[in-house]
């Protein structure tokens, strides 16, 4: 029987030494003697410091492991910098140069050898990397930004090769005043998912693609061997609340246990202690039986929680619990038997019994705001619940009944802040979807009913959970306003009171977008993805579409870069179809990108589809109404730049021919 492969999420540095084949061709000897040195009294002796532990080394490249991703990213810096003081005074044809790439992603274990795809991708990372240089992953950076005296400069998506996704590449600019110390117990760490692993360095004889697929030498071969690293918690503990389960007869409860799970999550999610996985992800286990530690590799997550609700009548029964998922130990369990409007309280009473399981150290604001509900009416809640659960099938007839009952809720409760922003949802949504007969009223309505949930999210009396739903809806409205810093300022707050909102960061990435920013517009987007794995349609478009622009910005510098862009924003686009095929903005982009790689004929075809679908837009176009034509895709497409609305006009305009 074939022995099982063991699976982990692992960070991944590697290394070589620059033009090793001309040092040992014009000095052999010297090389080694100053190789050596180098290792001896600077290599190794960080490994150790930083907890270290080598795995594989062949030639001038290496694989080692660390605890955490700060600790490897500090360990490749101070070797960096120490390379360039031993070095500064040494001829420049004898001196030894190091180029390190990083990278976070899953392993099959092999004893105490690893391999993988995240190993290659750290090797062409590091193939990038310039002389006494490191290049990261976008992931890499995610943990450890911030945390270090650093700077992580943006060089956007690559594509690696044999790599069959682009990846996010970030090269490391080095301040002067680092501590070389060791952190001390207790002190900051970044958050990690499932216990990380970094990699690092060096050796000497071979090169980086001997790394990525030869046979390893045995490090004790070489030198003697360091040891393993301990295992070390990360400030940030990182959480997946799976749907809780409806046990009640009347499966028309369903958005019952729903709303108890998406509450949980937001309750969870605005902890700055944690790391919570987004509704939408979690929710793609809804109806399935898994095994814990199929979602912590799925999702990215240490700890899961799990849980039921039986409601009849007034009364309910919730039961919880919080595992482990690493090693399948349970950390806490409970259940609860009370009046329906308790529920409320036990929502905060799971969510602390959580952040006590885990140890998390609340805020004194976050401690003050811990189970404080979005309304008082738990019949209100229930219409909120009810509306939330239709608005999400994004049909014109759901949508309306959605917005039935979020004025249901706010006639019970004129202080419901989050009704007031879903409300405010629907109506932008009649605006961009088209479904409204007068899109200009429900853009005004959209607006009017932001304010509203601004109003009273930001009173003392109302609970802060409320507070990044309703500045995510008054950034979409002022997106489409084109005030664009105004919109920015809307998103960036959203994610500063819920540093897991990545609904929040989508809005953030789709701000930059429209402002000529696809670069960190794409690095939001990532952000997003972080906190939202298993990720909607509407994030491909995201990143299709900061492509496009990306593409349309460098179409005079560089052509054959632009041409990349536009091929990325195709794939994106297309990815984003085959999640959701009705959704129209991602085939209008794609009729534009296959227009801009000279495929007139399919960009036809799918402005053809799009007619067929029924998209305004294309009716429009081929009324010959040019104002009516005009007026909709300004109102469509709000960019700061005035000439990428023009290009488009003009490529949906031929393709609708």
């Amino acid at each position: 029987m074939p022995e099982i492969q063991l699976r982990s999420l692992r960070a991944i540095l590697a290394t070589d030494i620059v033009g090793y084949s001309r040092l040992v061709e014009n000095d052999d000897e010297g090389t080694l003697v100053r190789w050596k040195a180098h290792w001896h009294a600077l290599i190794e002796p960080k490994i150790r410091e930083f907890h270290g532990r080598i795995v594989r080394v062949i030639g001038d490249g290496a694989l080692v492991e660390f605890a955490s991703v700060v600790d490897a990213v500090r360990c490749a810096v101070e070797i960096q910098r120490g390379m360039a003081t031993r070095n500064a005074d040494v001829p420049q044809d004898k001196r030894i140069e190091l180029r390190m790439g990083i990278n976070f992603g899953e392993l099959i274990l092999d004893g105490d050898d690893f391999c993988g795809d995240a190993i290659n991708i750290a090797a062409r990372l590091e193939a990038l990397a310039e002389p006494g240089g490191i290049c990261v992953s976008g992931r890499v950076q995610e943990d450890a930004r911030g945390k270090l005296d650093i700077v992580f400069e943006n060089a956007g998506e690559q594509q690696l090769k044999n790599i069959a996704r682009p990846v996010q590449l970030y090269r490391v600019r080095m301040g002067s005043g680092m501590p070389s110390s060791p952190r001390k117990p207790g002190a900051a760490r970044p958050r990690l998912r499932l216990g990380l692993v970094a990699v690092a360095l060096l050796f000497l004889f071979g090169g980086v693609e001997q790394l990525v697929s030869s046979n390893a030498v045995s490090v004790s071969q070489v030198f003697h061997e360091v040891p393993a690293a301990p295992a070390l918690l990360a400030d940030k503990r990182s959480v997946a609340v799976l749907p809780f389960l409806n046990m009640s007869s009347d499966p028309e409860q369903e958005y019952f246990s729903d709303g108890m799970t998406e509450d949980l999550i937001t309750e969870l999610s605005r902890l700055t202690g944690l790391f919570v996985i987004a509704r939408n992800s979690v929710f793609t286990f809804k109806g399935r039986t898994v095994k814990t530690a199929q979602v912590s590799r799925e999702l990215g997550a240490r700890y899961v929680v799990e849980g039921s609700v039986r409601k009849a009548d007034n009364r309910i029964r919730i039961t919880a619990q919080l595992i482990d998922a690493k090693t399948g130990y349970h950390m806490w369990a409970q259940h609860y038997d009370r009046d329906l409007q308790d529920v409320f309280a036990v929502q905060g009473e799971i969510a602390r019994r959580i952040t006590s399981a885990l140890a998390v150290q609340l805020t004194q604001e976050e401690d003050r705001h811990m189970g404080r509900p979005y309304t008082s009416s738990a019949v209100a809640w229930e219409y909120f619940m009810r509306g939330a659960e239709l608005y999400r099938r994004f049909t014109p007839k759901d949508n309306a009944n959605a917005r039935n009952l979020f004025e249901k809720a706010i006639d019970l409760d004129p202080d419901f802040a989050r009704a007031y922003a879903n409300l405010a949802a629907t109506h932008r949504q009649d605006f961009t979807g088209r479904w409204s007969q007068d899109p200009q009223s429900s853009e005004e309505l959209a607006y009017r009913f932001a304010q509203k949930a601004l109003e009273f999210a930001r009173n003392e009396l109302e609970p802060k959970p409320s507070l990044p739903f309703a500045l995510e809806q008054m950034g979409w409205v002022l997106l489409y306003r084109e005030k664009f810093q105004d919109a920015r300022e809307a998103a960036e707050e959203a994610v500063q009171r819920n540093p897991n909102y990545a609904d929040g960061y989508a809005l953030w990435a789709h701000v930059l977008i429209y402002s000529g920013e696809p670069e960190e517009a794409l690095r939001k987007s990532q952000e997003a993805i972080d906190r939202n794995p298993i990720y909607p349609f509407f994030y491909d478009y995201h990143q299709g579409q900061a492509h496009y622009v990306w593409g349309v910005l460098t179409l005079t510098q560089d052509p054959s870069a632009s041409r990349q862009h536009f091929e990325k924003a195709e794939t994106h686009l297309r990815e984003a179809l085959r999640k959701n095929d009705n959704f129209r903005p991602a085939r209008s982009y794609l009729v534009a990108a296959l227009s801009e790689l000279g495929r007139k004929d399919e960009a036809m075809e799918e402005m053809n589809i799009s007619l067929a679908k029924g998209e305004p837009l294309v009716r429009i176009l081929k009324s010959g109404n040019q104002l009516l034509a005009d007026e909709h895709i300004r109102s469509l497409t709000p960019y700061k730049d005035q000439e990428i609305r023009k290009r488009l006009a003009s490529i949906w305009q031929e393709a609708a021919r």
